[in-house]
Parts: C-alpha cells; sequence; structure tokens
C-alpha cells in the first residue's frame, strides 16, 4: 500500500511565499523601530545625572 503524495497547488504556494515576504519586511521593519529605540533609551540611561552620579562624576 502505497500512498499518492499530492503535490500542493503552485498558486496557493506564491501565495504562502509572497505573505510571508511581507511578514518578513514587516519584521525588518519592527527590528529597525527598536534598534532606533534601544539607542534613544541608551542615550537617556547615559546623559542621566543618576548614571552620572553612580559613576561618581557628579554630586547631586
Amino acid at each position: 500500500m502505497t500512498e499518492k503524495v499530492s503535490l500542493p497547488n503552485p498558486e496557493k504556494v506564491q501565495q504562502t511565499v509572497t505573505k510571508m515576504r511581507q511578514v518578513c519586511r514587516e519584521f525588518d521593519h519592527l527590528n529597525v523601530a527598536l534598534d532606533e529605540l534601544i539607542a534613544q533609551v541608551k542615550l537617556e540611561i547615559r546623559n542621566s545625572s543618576l548614571t552620572a552620579y553612580r559613576l561618581g562624576k557628579k554630586n547631586l
């Protein structure tokens, strides 16, 4: 008893590939936005008076 293997519908495969590519692009855009946000937060932390105080660079 051998089962017949059926190939997926090429049109459906193409639609799935297109959707996956779009999802990947959206994730790429979100990663860029997240990287920018992380950089901003790091800059704010670096410029914070509390950080300067903890590093002994400034007295409050």
